[in-house]
């Protein structure tokens, strides 16, 4: 849903920076291999001290900034399967970050609702890429969906300053455990169509 706007955006802010990037030699894996250590680093250090107001700027900060990888290989002329691949990989880490910090948080606050929506997202979250890419690896289209990365991330940390900003930690539960079912309902699209997508198909071999 806001992944083809966020490209505007991030086109129009950060394309003098990935120009300027290139003609000083640093590659795109370099800059996501950075965004990641700094994304997951801020959400593990700021996210479970309570910091609810810096913490997500700062990530989506460094979420914005680590697209900037895409734009330096489109201008490259270099986009490549292994930075398609790095950079989907380490995005899953960064998005576990977010949602562990949340969780130790909510240990450390002996907030429920927080720890569980919050595991529920961690779970989840990590099952929807994975049902795109096993779909892909067999050949199959299983992308879309109402809670792709973009989703999650706006959802996750507009809640998040929310309560930084002096609103009860249930606005917090309420928005991860929206994510969550949105997330889950997710994962059926996508199962649904790939069934759709073999229904025809003789072969009954699975693989786990």
């Amino acid at each position: 849903m806001l992944s083809s706007k966020g490209r505007v955006v991030t086109n129009a802010m950060f394309g003098p920076v990935a120009r300027l990037l290139v003609r000083a030699g640093v590659s795109p894996d370099a800059v996501t291999v950075t965004g990641t250590v700094l994304s997951v680093g801020l959400a593990l250090w700021l996210l479970p001290a309570g910091q609810f107001v810096v913490g997500p700027f700062a990530i989506a900060a460094v979420v914005l900034i680590d697209s900037v990888d895409g734009l330096m290989a489109r201008i490259r002329g270099q986009s490549t399967r292994w930075g398609a691949f790095l950079d989907s990989t380490l995005d899953r880490l960064s998005d576990a970050a977010i949602f562990t910090g949340l969780t130790l948080w909510a240990v450390h606050n002996d907030d429920q609702w927080v720890l569980g929506t919050a595991l529920a997202c961690l779970v989840l979250g990590s099952v929807v890429p994975y049902a795109r890419a096993r779909a892909e690896g067999l050949g199959l289209q299983a992308s879309g969906g109402i809670a792709e990365r973009a989703d999650r991330l706006f959802l996750t940390l507009a809640a998040i300053l929310a309560v930084g900003l002096g609103a009860p930690p249930a606005v917090l539960a309420g928005a991860l455990g929206l994510l969550a079912v949105a997330s889950l309902y997710t994962i059926g699209q996508r199962m649904t169509a790939v069934h759709r997508q073999t229904r025809d198909d003789s072969t009954t071999d699975e693989v786990s």
